[in-house]
């Protein structure tokens, strides 16, 4: 009988590849921080010995959940500016704060809250984009959950740097000082086309095509970012950023909410990605993905929240279940989104998008042990025909009881381990009363 680290018999499994499968009465096998068997309890139980041995008898497994777009310091600033268009929520409201408070502590505080959040709700990977981004790397590694951490690039001054070439300079240094580490990834990411000039985004082509880096950006948010393109440019931000030579299989468009039909057939023709963000989109009143026609055009489409302060919250069960409702009513057709989609947007495409998917977004075996398990047993979630409908437009957050990342268990029954509750309210009640004065 082999020895192995961890043994989770589970009553199901949902690997996401192969796609629409779940095994019944499976054990999932991790050693070394990976999934090294999936196999039938029984069999499981007469071949392998596990160090910690789990029996999930109510629970699906699943891969950890990928939120692939994020700005976790942010969620400091949850519910101080509701109810408005973007362009007044940002210039009016959230720049201002963040010009007056934006500090290493708010981003390490506001990152604590926001891994703490996501772990609690079965995210084991976030692709994050904000300031001070080696403070959000620090705050992921110490809470041992992945993290794609965008080198953020922009024109205009800010505490962390002064100028868009300030601002490549230190990303570079943050890429080197983590180019190996096992958890962390480090995109380039440029804020969007109205805030980014042609010169920095020509750099930072050279860099990630030097570097095999991919490109996080805000493309195509609102009606009003294209008619303030066309006006200034008589081009759309997208066929600017085509021109640029940027749109290819690194890249990562977040929102994309106004798209021609031709716009779309471009993009797939590129193999670039697209992060779709429904409930920030809704918030904002930003617009639309038309996410069945992109799927149906071949592109990769992943699913993201955005930042806490337009969503409210970090809740990749929300988003698959809204994903799947909206994307039904915008192409009016009831078969638009499937459940297994929405699932497969939250988890392999997310992995796809980022360039992770050879290590994350299914439980495959050879693939990093980052692992999921929902407690299917609650009222919320009976009678339970089909486990992925089930969990994709029923189930929430809160039925997640366990994570493990790399083979570490990050969330233990409902309880974090690497995070200390109590100190980490305390720290938020202190911005809070900060940030409303």
């Amino acid at each position: 009988m082999t020895v192995v680290d961890t043994l989770i018999h589970a009553r199901w499994i949902i690997p996401v590849e192969p796609e629409s499968v779940t095994y019944e009465h499976h054990t999932l096998v991790i050693d070394g921080g990976r999934i090294i068997d999936l196999l039938p309890t029984e069999l499981a139980k007469q071949k392998y010995q596990g160090t910690t041995t789990e029996n999930l008898e109510n629970h699906a497994l699943l891969p950890g959940l990928i939120n692939s777009h994020t700005h976790a310091a942010m969620t400091l600033m949850r519910g101080i500016a509701d109810d408005l268009q973007l362009i007044d929520w940002l210039q009016n409201h959230i720049w201002p704060l963040e010009q007056k408070w934006m500090s290493e502590a708010f981003v390490k505080d506001g990152t604590d809250l926001a891994i703490a959040e996501m772990i609690l709700g079965g995210t084991t990977c976030f692709n994050d984009m904000y300031f001070f981004p080696e403070i959000t790397a620090a705050q992921a590694i110490h809470h041992g959950i992945r993290a794609s951490v965008g080198l953020i690039v922009i024109d205009f001054p800010t505490v962390w740097a002064e100028n868009s070439e300030a601002y490549i300079e230190k990303g570079l240094a943050l890429h080197d000082q983590l180019r190996h580490h096992p958890l962390i990834t480090t995109p380039f990411a440029p804020h969007a086309p109205y805030t980014v000039s042609d010169e920095p985004l020509q750099k930072i082509k050279t860099l990630v095509d030097e570097l095999e880096l991919p490109i996080h950006m805000h493309v195509h948010e609102t009606l009003h970012e294209i008619e303030q393109e066309l006006e200034k440019t008589g081009q759309r931000p997208l066929q600017r950023l085509h021109e640029l030579g940027l749109i290819d299989p690194s890249f990562i468009a977040v929102h994309m909410t106004q798209l021609t039909d031709d716009e779309i057939a471009r993009y797939a023709e590129s193999g670039a990605h697209i992060v779709h963000c429904p409930e920030s989109n809704l918030k904002l009143a930003s617009g639309f993905c038309p996410v069945a026609k992109c799927i149906a055009a071949g592109i990769n489409v992943a699913l993201g929240t955005d930042g806490a302060a337009s969503n409210n919250d970090l809740d990749m069960f929300g988003e698959m279940r809204t994903a799947a409702l909206l994307g039904k009513a915008v192409a009016g057709d009831a078969s638009a989104i499937p459940a297994m989609t929405a699932l497969r947007m939250a988890t392999i495409n997310g992995a796809k998008a980022l360039g992770l998917d050879n290590e994350i977004g299914s439980l495959s075996i050879g693939k990093a042990a980052d692992v999921i398990a929902i407690d299917l047993s609650h009222l919320e979630t009976q009678p339970l025909y089909c486990p992925i409908s089930q969990i994709v437009y029923a189930a929430s957050r809160q039925q997640v009881t366990d994570v493990w990342v790399a083979g570490k268990r990050l969330l233990k029954q409902r309880r974090l381990t690497t995070v200390n509750i109590d100190e980490l309210r305390m720290k938020i009640a202190e911005w809070q009363e900060r940030l409303a004065n």
